[in-house]
């Protein structure tokens, strides 16, 4: 595993596109892949830049691609972006470059500047779309902190159980109801139990709340049976964006024992539009946290010397929340928690091996789910059930409102930094979702 950093991280190049230039979240740096829908037109492939989107299927009409950039654009340029993620990295890394030089400043950039009008549109005029087919999707528990945090509320001693620190814990969820950023969710209905001696009843849940993730987009997969080594999962990544795994903590506690999640998550999942590459975040990959010397080393299946010395990331991450009554009176979004992605337990190559180590066929399009990433104070707890205490201490927001559970007409946005020294700094966009009433 190998990840380099090369012309394409270089902070101080500019692009013809103008709004890149300092962009909080898309500068040229950044170049990241999604699904849009121009006004009037169909779906297809692009990449951020600035307040602009790039054209893929307009950029291959006008022939500004050639080569294995060229191979790589049209398997890009589609209204999903399976077959561009099942591209070995080699063909993503020349497209990256191809791309960093056709949006430059100068002269390598000017036959796509001549082009402008036609292979550039508004970000802000366009419906951004689910970038992928998403074929399965996996959740992880793989915030430490969080899982800590769960182990003490239910009043485990020691709080994590014995199979934590050998194996990346996880449930299989529902890829069908994974939205983008946008999508309203609804308040599910399930059964909750509001007093140990009577039965369960059935309702809209009454304990909606968020969890702070990453999410990671898998890239080339595997055949059925064969298994993906540590030393090269890290080639099976496409990409990550961030993930909302909203959840229902009334209907969870009643149905999770004894096979775990169900109704309380499969309702609704929201992922940020855009993938992020792992070329782009190459200048942000930093050392593995030690584990604490009492702590077991991973078995030989999960552990790669490499993978430890340059498979985490330093990526800040927050949560938001904005009342309908805060958009009315025009109050920003109150921040809940703030956190990083220094915070897993184990690397995403890790999750990935782990993932296929018994012949599951991981396929390109997959998605995981970090786990929630909560940070060791409370102000980085990534849930409400951390914050509030299931309920029992509300969050005031600065709208003077308070809330212990997510609400009907609540945003709740999530975003994501990538920040180094010398670096250009690089964002994820939002992961937004509404909540609307439960259907009764």
């Amino acid at each position: 595993m190998t990840f380099q950093i090369d012309e394409t991280h270089d902070v101080k190049r500019q692009s013809w596109v103008g709004s890149a230039n300092g962009h909080s979240s898309f500068p040229i740096q950044n170049l990241p892949f999604g699904v849009f829908r121009p006004p009037g037109e169909d779906a297809r492939g692009g990449v951020a830049i600035g307040d602009e989107i790039f054209d893929l299927r307009r950029a291959l009409e006008a022939g500004l691609f050639s080569g294995a950039a060229e191979h790589a654009a049209r398997a890009a340029s589609g209204a999903r972006l399976n077959e561009f993620m099942s591209l070995e990295r080699g063909e993503r890394v020349e497209m990256r470059r191809c791309l960093s030089a056709l949006l430059s400043a100068g002269a390598e950039g000017e036959a796509a500047r001549k082009q402008g009008g036609r292979v550039l549109h508004k970000a802000a005029a366009c419906t951004l779309q689910l970038p992928a087919s998403v074929g399965s999707y996996t959740d992880f528990f793989a915030g430490i902190h969080h899982a800590m945090n769960a182990g003490t509320r239910m009043k485990r001693e020691p709080p994590l159980l014995p199979n934590y620190k050998y194996v990346p814990v996880a449930y299989h969820g529902r890829a069908s109801s994974v939205v983008v950023s946008g999508t309203p969710v609804r308040r599910p209905n399930g059964q909750r139990k509001l007093a140990e001696n009577e039965p369960p009843v059935f309702g809209p849940s009454r304990k909606l709340d968020i969890e702070l993730e990453l999410g990671v987009w898998v890239g080339p997969g595997n055949a059925l049976g064969e298994t993906i080594p540590i030393s090269r999962a890290g080639d099976h990544i496409a990409g990550l964006c961030m993930l909302n795994d909203w959840s229902a903590r009334d209907i969870q506690s009643w149905e999770y024992i004894p096979l775990g999640p169900f109704l309380a998550k499969n309702f609704g999942t929201t992922v940020s539009p855009w993938i992020v590459t792992m070329e782009a975040l190459a200048p942000f990959r930093t050392p593995q946290p030690a584990r604490p010397a009492s702590d077991p080393k991973p078995l030989p299946h999960l552990w790669d010397d490499g993978d430890q010395e340059c498979g985490a990331f330093d990526i800040a991450i927050e949560a938001l929340i904005r009342t309908e009554a805060m958009r009315e009176r025009g109050v920003a979004a109150h921040r809940l928690a703030a956190s990083s992605t220094k915070h897993l337990y184990w690397t995403l190559a890790q999750l990935v091996a782990h993932h296929a180590s018994g012949g599951c066929n991981l396929q390109p399009g997959d998605l995981f789910g970090s786990g929630t990433l909560s940070a060791p104070e409370r102000s980085g707890w990534g849930s409400l059930w951390e914050l509030t205490d299931d309920g029992a201490a509300a969050i005031r927001l600065a709208s003077g409102e308070t809330r212990t559970y997510v609400e009907d007409g609540d945003e709740v946005i999530l975003r994501a930094r990538a920040e180094r020294d010398g670096y250009a700094s690089i964002g994820f966009g939002d992961c937004a979702g509404t909540i609307m009433r439960a259907l009764v």
